[in-house]
């Protein structure tokens, strides 16, 4: 496979998970201190968030990229 074909098939996996979770989330533990054998934690939640436009632009570029990447040079 072409290497336009394989970006265009990563863009599309991008463009589903940004509809599907609104982006890529991730939670962080932080120890924040430390008595012995009592800890105090506390969660961080990060991630990056795709608007549904860039996922849909997402998609839409992915699926023209596989198409060309597809195509046998003439």
């Amino acid at each position: 496979m072409k290497p336009a074909g394989i970006i265009g098939i990563i863009l599309i996996v991008m463009g589903v998970i940004g509809f599907a979770f609104g982006g890529i989330h991730w939670t962080t533990e932080k120890k924040d201190a430390q008595l012995g054998p009592l800890e105090v934690k506390h969660s961080e939640r990060q991630g990056i968030a795709f608007p549904p436009v860039l996922s849909g632009l997402c998609v839409v570029g992915g699926i023209v990229l596989v198409i060309v990447g597809s195509r046998k040079a003439t």
